[in-house]
């Protein structure tokens, strides 16, 4: 019998402490993990998207005053309306919208390009093949980036 509750008794304690030291550990701040690009970025040249770039997304309606990308709930990628453009607004948007180490497959590219040139699903398919000048001059842009 004494054996038993000294069993009992030590596991118990071995509970208690297990649950001290988990509580503590909750308690306590940790560093944030590092990224798994290893903390890289890409630069992507603003002078370059103001004047290659942005009359490309004008030209092709993808700031169409809040139906397809001026704002609202329909997609990741939104855009200042053409009433009211913001370069450095709709630059900051774009570059979310690429991937630093698998830039051609950057959303930016890909769900606009037609679905038989390799593009994604999109509502709206302004390229139909990856050839066309104004989705050359997206890629040329994404691929003159530098990663730092």
């Amino acid at each position: 019998m004494r054996n038993s509750a000294i069993r009992h008794g030590l596991a118990h304690a071995l509970a208690l402490s297990a649950l001290a030291s988990i509580v503590a550990g909750c308690m306590q701040p940790s560093a944030p993990p590092r990224p798994p690009s290893g903390g890289q970025r890409l630069m992507l040249d603003y002078d370059a998207f103001v004047a290659n770039v942005e009359p490309v997304l004008a030209r092709r309606g993808c700031d169409a005053g809040g139906d397809c990308h001026g704002g609202g709930i329909r997609g990741t990628l939104e855009l200042s309306p053409s009433t009211a453009k913001n370069a450095r607004f709709d630059f900051d948007q774009v570059v979310m919208q690429v991937y630093p180490t698998a830039r051609d497959s950057s959303p930016v590219l890909l769900r606009p390009l037609a679905l038989v040139a390799g593009g994604t699903p999109h509502p709206a398919k302004p390229f139909a093949s990856a050839d066309d000048s104004d989705f050359v001059a997206i890629r040329s842009w994404i691929r003159a980036g530098v990663l730092q």
